[in-house]
C-alpha cells in the first residue's frame, strides 16, 4: 500500500475516534492554513509478534528507512523513528515489560496470545484497534498503577497515537506560543507537563499538545471514560547546516507521552 492510502486510512479512523482533533483541524483550516503532518506516533509492547520492528513493516515496504531510536527510561519505553521523503515521520515505541511486574508481564502476554493469528504481522495491524477482546475496567486501573501508556495501549490498541501539525508550514501563526495561545483561546486544554512548550530553539526542536479527550469505553464491567488520542504541534530548526532538524528529543517526548495520562 503507498503511503498517502495508510495515512488517509489512519486519519479517518482517528479523527472519526477522537472529535476534538477534527475541531483544531478545521480551527487551522478555517484561518485559511493547509495542515501539514509533521509526523504521526504508534505505541506498542517490546513483544517479538508485535514489536517495532512488526509494525514498522508496512512503512519499510511503502519506501520509509530508519533513521534513529531513543530510549526513555523513566517511562520504560523504547522508540524508532522513520522517514520518507515527501511523507510524515512515522515514530514507533514500545513498552520495556521486563521492566514490570509479573503480573503486567502476564496481561500483556494474555492480551498478545489472544490476537488472532492471522493479524499478527498483517498489514492490518496498525488499524486495527483493541484485537485482544474488549477491557475489564479492574485490568485497566491495575495498568494504570505501573504504566499509563501500557493501560491507554491496552484499551486503545492499535492505531495512530497522535498525528503532529507542522507549525514551520502554517502561515497565520508563526511560534509555537501563538499556536497554544489560538488552542487556548478556544477551550482546548494543553498538556503542561514539563511546560507548555517541549524543548527550545537551541535543541532545534519545540513540541506542544493538547490533552487527550475523554472517550466513552464500553468496558466488560460497565461504561468508562478514558482518555483517547491527542494532537501535537511541532515547530522545526535549521541545525549548523542551514537544514532543518529532522528527529526527536527524548526529554521533550517524554513529557509529550503524558497528553494520554488519565487525570487522576
Amino acid at each position: 500500500m503507498k503511503a498517502d492510502q495508510i495515512f488517509q486510512r489512519l486519519w479517518s479512523d482517528y479523527t472519526r475516534q477522537n472529535p476534538s482533533v477534527q475541531a483544531v483541524y478545521e480551527l487551522f483550516t478555517n484561518r485559511g492554513e493547509v495542515v501539514v503532518n509533521d509526523h504521526i506516533a504508534f505505541r506498542t509492547f517490546d513483544d517479538p509478534r508485535i514489536s517495532i520492528d512488526v509494525l514498522a513493516k508496512v512503512f519499510l515496504n511503502a519506501g520509509y528507512t530508519y533513521k534513529g531510536d531513543y530510549h526513555f527510561e523513566s517511562k520504560h519505553l523504547y522508540a524508532k523513528h522513520f522517514e520518507m521523503e515527501g511523507q510524515p515521520r512515522v515514530f514507533i515505541s514500545q513498552l520495556i515489560t521486563a521492566d514490570f511486574s509479573p503480573e503486567l508481564q502476564q496481561e500483556v502476554k494474555a492480551m498478545v496470545d489472544a490476537i488472532p493469528t492471522e493479524m499478527l504481522g498483517s498489514d492490518d495491524m496498525i488499524y486495527s484497534g483493541n484485537i485482544w477482546g474488549k477491557p475489564t475496567f479492574a485490568v485497566y486501573e491495575k495498568l494504570r498503577e505501573e504504566s499509563e501508556y501500557a493501560a491507554w495501549l491496552y484499551v486503545n490498541g492499535f492505531c495512530a497515537n497522535h498525528f503532529t501539525v507542522s507549525v514551520n508550514h502554517l502561515s497565520t501563526l508563526s511560534s509555537l506560543e501563538q499556536v497554544n495561545q489560538l488552542l487556548k483561546d478556544h477551550g482546548f486544554l494543553l498538556n503542561d507537563s514539563g511546560g507548555e512548550i517541549k524543548g527550545t530553539p537551541a535543541e532545534l526542536l519545540e513540541q506542544s499538545s493538547i490533552r487527550s479527550e475523554m472517550i466513552q469505553i464500553a468496558f466488560t464491567d460497565g461504561l468508562q471514560e478514558i482518555p483517547g488520542c491527542y494532537y501535537e504541534f511541532a515547530r522545526r530548526y535549521p541545525d549548523a547546516d542551514g537544514k532543518l532538524y529532522s528527529g526527536f528529543i527524548a526529554k521533550s517526548a517524554d513529557k509529550i507521552f503524558e497528553s494520554t495520562d488519565k487525570v487522576r
